[in-house]
């Protein structure tokens, strides 16, 4: 059965599956829920740095994935054992170390799997820094 593209799901809602899938996890922020999907940020510090003065790989990998989980239970509802089964990322350029914004959109929404492109951008900027392709696996009703 195919699912509604709408979002069924708001930011706050969104927020509230995060801290309750996570507690005491310092998780990324649901800025907005859009036509085609999410924008989440995460607001990175030096924990989320690397040598060089930049955000590390795996903070953004986790951003992406997130952003990517976010778009497809902002559509299905609060599914929270919708898992990765694939996740692709090219980094593209160096990202400040600071916020980094992650958008996710939704390419395709299914009965049982899911992609969603995620463009990673810094606060500020409209260079990609990251492109990732994320596959998730949505569990039977």
């Amino acid at each position: 059965m195919a699912r509604s593209t709408s979002p069924v799901l708001s930011t706050s809602e969104l927020q509230d599956i995060l801290h309750a899938s996570f507690p005491g996890a310092d998780v990324p922020v649901v800025e907005q829920v859009t036509d085609t999907g999410v924008t989440v940020r995460l607001r990175a510090s030096e924990r989320h740095g690397r040598p060089g003065g930049t955000v590390s790989g795996p903070a953004l990998m986790t951003l992406a994935d997130t952003g990517a989980w976010m778009a497809i239970l902002s559509r299905i509802g609060p599914v929270v054992l919708a898992v990765t089964t694939s996740l692709h990322i090219d980094f593209l350029r160096k990202p400040a170390l600071g916020d980094v914004l992650a958008e996710a959109e939704l390419l395709k929404l299914g009965s049982r799997l899911a992609v969603v492109d995620v463009r990673l951008y810094s606060e500020g900027h409209r260079d990609v820094v990251a492109k990732a392709q994320v596959t998730y696996s949505i569990p039977p009703e």
